[in-house]
């Protein structure tokens, strides 16, 4: 799939992971993945199509207490995953975000990893200048879901 933009109707979890898969195949060492929407849209899910086509180390569930995980590759010289999760640091009002995003040194895994960060935007996105951001929107009277992705000008 190019770096470019696209959007996307999915009607089950399966298309969810098949769509993170098809991003994830065309993902390399330096990226940046910001996953929006809101809770329940199925940010999670989309990472773990990522991680599948990445082909590292799982299982990778939601990061939301730990903040990151870190999924190694499988194979010599391919990247790591690195899955972020900033929702837990959003109930606290006053709290340091960029402060927070910058103490888990996240830009030194940008050499030999994927970052994956979820509910980071506005914040995630000043770790590369050139970074993927996908919303993801939850219909609630269909469980549809609508993605929307654009990579950064670079």
């Amino acid at each position: 799939m190019s770096r470019s933009a696209g959007t996307a109707e999915l009607a089950t979890a399966e298309d969810t992971i098949a769509l993170g898969a098809t991003l994830g195949a065309g993902l390399r060492a330096g990226d940046v993945v910001v996953l929006s929407g809101p809770l329940g849209a199925g940010k999670t899910v989309l990472a773990k199509g990522i991680a599948q086509a990445m082909d590292v180390d799982g299982p990778v569930v939601s990061p939301t207490f730990v903040l990151a995980r870190v999924h190694r590759a499988r194979q010599p010289d391919r990247p790591a995953m690195v899955h972020v999760d900033m929702y837990r640091l959003l109930d606290h009002p006053g709290a340091d975000l960029l402060g927070e995003l910058d103490a888990l040194d996240l830009d030194t895994d940008l050499d030999d990893a994927v970052v994956v960060v979820e509910w980071g935007e506005g914040l995630a996105e000043r770790l590369s200048e050139h970074h993927l951001d996908i919303r993801i929107e939850r219909n609630t009277e269909t469980d549809t879901r609508t993605v929307i992705w654009q990579w950064s000008a670079p």
